[in-house]
């Protein structure tokens, strides 16, 4: 009898109040295939959607595939938990972009071996990532002369649009950006 009191009873008490669950970003709900067709004149004919952790940041990917030269790639980065503490975007970011880093003798460590491959980087024609107006609250486009992706930062995440089969750089950032802005009006 007892245990059957304290089943009614614990099935009225009110639940014990739990964090809301953290919804992790679903890069593949951020473009519509009316939206690279748009913006690509091609029709989507796959996703293919993944998942990534980068330095601590967890990364929803997706590829959109159209069976032509023409593609995206599109990815959302999401809050992680990383040796106890929570990695944020929008840390990721400060550091990625602004050199902002706790760990900056790890990053110098890491800047120096770079620039002894410098060399090898200016030979594959890549450069600095370089700010882009008009998307985001800041964006910037990093690449070579033959591929790229637009970062763009908006509130507390951001994301990273990157068309293939486009051989003018000023045109794959132009494609780029019409397709972020379009992704940043779905996230949440």
């Amino acid at each position: 009898m007892l245990h059957i009191l304290m089943v009614v009873l614990l099935a009225q008490a009110p639940a014990a109040k739990q964090p809301p669950a953290t919804r992790k970003p679903d890069a593949c709900a951020l473009l519509a295939d009316a939206d690279v067709r748009a913006v690509l004149g091609v029709t989507v004919k796959e996703r293919q959607p993944a998942t990534q952790q980068a330095r601590g940041l967890l990364l929803s990917q997706c590829y959109l595939g159209t069976g032509t030269p023409r593609s995206v790639s599109i990815a959302v980065a999401g809050n992680t938990r990383s040796g106890g503490k929570t990695v944020t975007p929008r840390a990721f970011w400060r550091d990625q972009f602004h050199g902002r880093d706790e760990h900056a003798s790890e990053r110098n460590g890491e800047r120096r071996e770079a620039a002894r491959k410098g060399e090898k980087r200016e030979q594959e024609g890549e450069t600095e990532a370089r700010p882009i107006g008009g998307v985001g609250d800041e964006a910037f486009w990093s690449g070579t002369r033959v591929a790229g992706a637009l970062y763009v930062l908006r509130g507390k995440t951001f994301i990273r649009v990157s068309v293939g089969g486009i051989n003018d750089e000023k045109e794959r950032i132009e494609k780029s950006r019409q397709l972020a802005v379009t992704a940043l009006a779905r996230l949440r």
